[in-house]
């Protein structure tokens, strides 16, 4: 899961360097900038979401570890 968790990571990362190359910032929500955007928006969510799953596996193990 960890090794899953850091390849998805990378690969958002990685969209978003691509797409902030794409951004026009004279028309910023216009054409391929607003789908630039939301595809940043979108990996951006991506990476809070797998760090929360990560934080979450790491709270669930020391859990365990106690028991």
């Amino acid at each position: 899961m960890k090794y899953f968790t850091i390849l998805v990571t990378i690969v958002a990362i990685g969209l978003i360097i691509f797409n902030a190359t794409r951004l026009d910032f004279n028309n910023l929500f216009e054409g391929k900038s607003i789908v630039a955007l939301i595809t940043i928006l979108a990996s951006l969510c991506a990476i809070a979401l797998l760090q929360i799953l990560r934080l979450s596996k790491r709270v669930d193990q020391k859990l365990k570890g106690r028991n």
